[in-house]
């Protein structure tokens, strides 16, 4: 079981900052969470920034030590973070078929996104040291002022509203599962469930790789994170996340 002792804070320009800070300076207790009512830059993927109305969603970063995870295998910590949002969101919406992973790092409800995660990882040697997991979940937000094209909310979703707090404590619980599995070396559970839950698996889509607009489908992820496509002339792809863009619309 994970600490779970919470630094809160009002306002911070990034709980992933925030927390990469703290473990520069001293020993922290793996499973710590820095948590704020209002992030002003929250990091994402990209340089892009998480739009979060203050006090209405959950914008946090847990800090791990995953030590006993092999450098190579360290996209298995974005599966089980990925797999418990899902798992958490599961038990709170009816349409469990909905609830998708968004290859690399997003969250998605019916196609719309509803969470976000980044995962900074500092290294000693050949294994994890400290890995800082940010998580941006949308909860109570009813309007989202950004540009970005799809986001929503539990209370889009479901229209109740939630105690922020509450919501947290089963979400860690749902890391604290998932964790375990992890650190158990249950990869190949992981890999079922994580593909089960992927996002478009399966099914020819449209992408863009390198500026290229194509039909493919996600057959599988690599051991370091990338995802394999295979055309509809049975070429398979392998793209990292700057190489490949989803064609929503």
């Amino acid at each position: 079981m994970l600490t779970h002792e919470i630094i809160r804070l009002e306002i911070t320009d990034s709980t992933n900052r925030y927390a990469a800070a703290l473990i520069s300076e001293k020993e922290i207790n793996e499973g710590t969470i820095v948590l704020t009512r209002c992030q002003s830059a929250g990091k994402g993927q990209k340089d892009n920034v998480w739009e979060s109305e203050g006090g209405k969603n959950l914008t946090f970063s847990m800090i791990l030590s995953p030590v006993f995870l092999p450098t190579e295998k360290q996209f298995y910590l974005n599966k089980i973070i990925s797999l418990a949002i899902t798992d958490y969101l599961k038990s709170v919406i009816n349409n469990i078929q909905d609830i998708k992973i968004k290859w690399p790092n997003d969250v998605y409800v019916a196609d719309k996104k509803i969470a976000g995660i980044l995962i900074e990882n500092f290294l000693l040697g050949n294994r994890n040291n400290y890995s800082v997991v940010g998580i941006g979940l949308n909860i109570n937000q009813e309007k989202f002022l950004s540009d970005a094209p799809n986001p929503v909310s539990l209370i889009n979703i479901t229209g109740e509203v939630y105690d922020t707090d509450e919501v947290l404590t089963n979400l860690c619980n749902s890391i604290d599962r998932r964790y375990e599995q992890l650190h158990d070396g249950r990869y190949a559970e992981i890999d079922s469930d994580y593909l089960n839950t992927l996002f478009r698996f399966g099914e020819f889509f449209l992408y863009e790789i390198n500026n290229t607009k194509l039909q493919a489908r996600i057959i599988g992820i690599n051991l370091f994170g990338k995802l394999i496509l295979e055309t509809q002339a049975g070429e398979k792809i392998e793209c990292d996340i700057h190489e490949v863009v989803f064609v929503l619309y």
